[in-house]
């Protein structure tokens, strides 16, 4: 007579933990990854709402535990004017830079995320930073390169603009600066479409309060939430 294989015993729960429970313990909802931001600006006064935007910008994404490097274009008294130094040269992708570009450019590669808030000065951005663009962003490393450097990078433009929002649309300006911030400058340094965000604070003269939740906002899409 063939018996049937006794079924195996089932184990006894660990104490505290129900019968039936997955062994494994839940892991705790994580927080969000942490990141490096670089936080970008160039006005020349301190008590501007741009430089308000960025101190709030800043004690947000620390609050946040993200690590800041606040890239002050004046306060570090960056020169936005080409060199020859700096010229980019097409046939040589490995050209060495000046060694205040290269610094710029390790400051960039170390980042996770990019954040630039600048006032829109005659519908684009202020000298200091079209400089900074020219001189930084340069051939071999932000374009030109097969390695894609900043291809995973996230990146917020974050311009202030004394127009509605509506008017600022009528005019065709909308389109024009973000398209040439985000497929002229970032897509085509080979950042991903879903990771550029060009954002804009309406009547900046007179918004108030309404700029630093606009700011939020757009934190907000930049990076993942932290969850408790």
């Amino acid at each position: 007579m063939t018996t049937r294989p006794e079924a195996p015993k089932a184990a006894a729960p660990r104490p505290g933990r129900a019968p039936g429970a997955d062994p494994t313990p839940a892991a705790p909802e994580s927080a969000a990854p942490q990141s490096k931001v670089l936080l970008v600006t160039g006005h020349p006064r301190p008590d501007s709402l741009t430089a308000q935007l960025v101190r709030r910008a800043r004690e947000r994404l620390t609050a946040e535990g993200h690590t800041v490097d606040l890239l002050d274009l004046v306060a570090e008294g960056f020169d936005p004017r080409m060199t020859p130094a700096d010229e980019p040269d097409w046939a040589d992708p490995d050209k060495q830079y000046s060694p205040e570009v290269r610094a710029h450019m390790r400051r960039i590669a170390d980042a996770d995320a990019i954040v630039v808030v600048f006032p829109l000065w005659w519908f684009g951005l202020p000298a200091l930073l079209k400089g900074w663009i020219d001189r930084v962003w340069n051939h071999g490393f932000a374009y030109g390169n097969r390695k894609k450097l900043l291809a995973r990078k996230r990146m917020l433009w974050l311009g202030l603009v004394s127009y509605d929002e509506a008017r600022f649309a009528e005019l065709g300006f909308a389109d024009a600066v973000t398209l040439t911030l985000g497929k002229g400058v970032s897509e085509f340094c080979g950042m991903a479409p879903e990771r550029v965000a060009v954002r804009y604070v309406y009547e900046s003269l007179s918004v108030g309060e309404g700029a630093f939740k606009t700011l939020d906002s757009a934190l907000d899409e930049l990076l993942p939430q932290r969850r408790g």
